[in-house]
C-alpha cells in the first residue's frame, strides 16, 4: 500500500507540473501552407516552423490555416468560410502576396475605423476582430513578410516574380512590414519582424541565380544583386535555383529548411514572452 501511495503522490506531482496543453492556429498564405506540403516544394524542405515549432514547445498543438497564394485581404473577405478555430493562440503571417498582387496597402485610419477589407490595413482589423471574437483572452502575434528575390516556382518555372528589390505598382513590400508593426504597436501585440531581421535580407536570400550569360551562352552563377534584370526563359533555360544555390529560402521566397529555422527560433522566443 505504501509503494502504491509513493507512485500515486509522483504521478499527481508530474501532472501538477506538466506544461498545459496550448492551442494554436496559424494563419498565413503558402509559407505557412508548405509545413504540411513538402511535395509542392520539391522535397527541398523537410518541415516547416510549425512543426518546428512544436518540437521545441511540445505542450503546443498547432492547426494549419494557410492557404496557398492567398492575400490578407482574401483572408479577410472570406474569414466566416475559413472555420477558424477557438485558441489559445493565434499568428498572422501575410502580406507578400498582397504587395505582389498590387492590393491597396491603405492608411493606418482603415484599421482604426475598421473600414473592411478592401486595403490591407483595413483587412488585418477584420481578421484579428475575429480572432478576438472567438477567444479574447487569446494570444496574438503578428509576423511581418520576408524580404524576397526573384521567385521561380520550382514545379512551373512560368510562375515567377521579381523579388521586393523594386517597388510593384508603386508600393514598397518594406510598407507592408511597417504597415503590420504599426498595428502590433497600436494594439499592443508582438510582432515578429522579418523583413528587417538581420541575416534575412536580399543578398541572403539565395547563394546564387544560375542564369545563361547572354554573350556567350554559358550557365553562370551570378549572386545578388548581379542577377537583377537578367533574362529568364521559362521552359528553355534549366531551373535557375539548384540545391547549391539555396540559402535562408529555396527558390528566391519560400524559406528553405535553414529560413524555417531562423523563423522557429525567433517564433519561439517570442512565444516562451507571452
Amino acid at each position: 500500500m505504501k509503494h502504491v501511495f509513493v507512485i500515486l503522490v509522483l504521478f499527481v506531482a508530474h501532472s501538477s507540473f506538466a506544461p498545459k496543453p496550448i492551442s494554436w492556429v496559424a494563419i498565413g498564405d503558402s509559407i505557412t501552407y508548405l509545413n504540411d506540403h513538402q511535395n509542392e516544394t520539391g522535397n527541398r524542405v523537410t518541415k516547416g516552423y510549425m512543426t518546428r515549432v512544436q518540437e521545441k514547445m511540445p505542450q503546443i498543438q498547432y492547426i494549419n490555416k494557410g492557404y496557398n497564394g492567398w492575400t490578407a485581404i482574401r483572408i479577410a473577405t472570406e474569414i466566416e468560410k475559413l472555420g477558424i478555430q477557438k485558441a489559445d493562440l493565434y499568428t498572422i503571417f501575410l502580406g507578400t502576396n498582397d504587395w505582389w498582387g498590387s492590393k491597396p496597402l491603405g492608411t493606418f485610419t482603415d484599421y482604426q475605423n475598421n473600414s473592411g477589407p478592401t486595403t490591407v490595413f483595413g483587412a488585418f482589423r477584420v481578421i484579428i476582430n475575429k480572432l478576438r471574437s472567438l477567444n479574447d483572452q487569446a494570444k496574438i502575434v503578428l509576423i511581418t513578410p520576408m524580404q524576397r528575390v526573384d521567385f521561380v516556382y520550382i514545379n512551373n518555372p512560368k510562375n515567377n516574380a521579381f523579388g521586393s528589390y523594386k517597388p510593384k505598382n508603386g508600393q514598397q513590400l518594406e510598407d507592408f512590414a511597417k504597415a503590420i508593426v504599426a498595428i502590433g504597436a497600436f494594439e499592443k501585440i508582438p510582432v515578429l519582424d522579418l523583413y528587417h531581421q538581420k541575416g534575412m535580407d536580399h543578398k541572403n536570400l539565395v547563394q546564387f541565380k544560375r542564369l545563361k550569360d547572354s554573350t556567350t551562352g554559358n550557365y553562370v552563377n551570378y549572386p545578388y544583386p548581379d542577377f537583377i534584370d537578367r533574362p529568364f526563359q521559362p521552359g528553355v533555360d534549366e531551373y535557375p535555383y539548384p540545391e547549391a544555390a539555396q540559402d535562408i529560402t529555396f527558390d528566391g521566397l519560400h524559406p528553405s529548411d535553414k529560413g524555417y529555422e531562423r523563423i522557429t527560433k525567433s517564433l519561439v522566443k517570442v512565444f516562451k514572452r507571452l
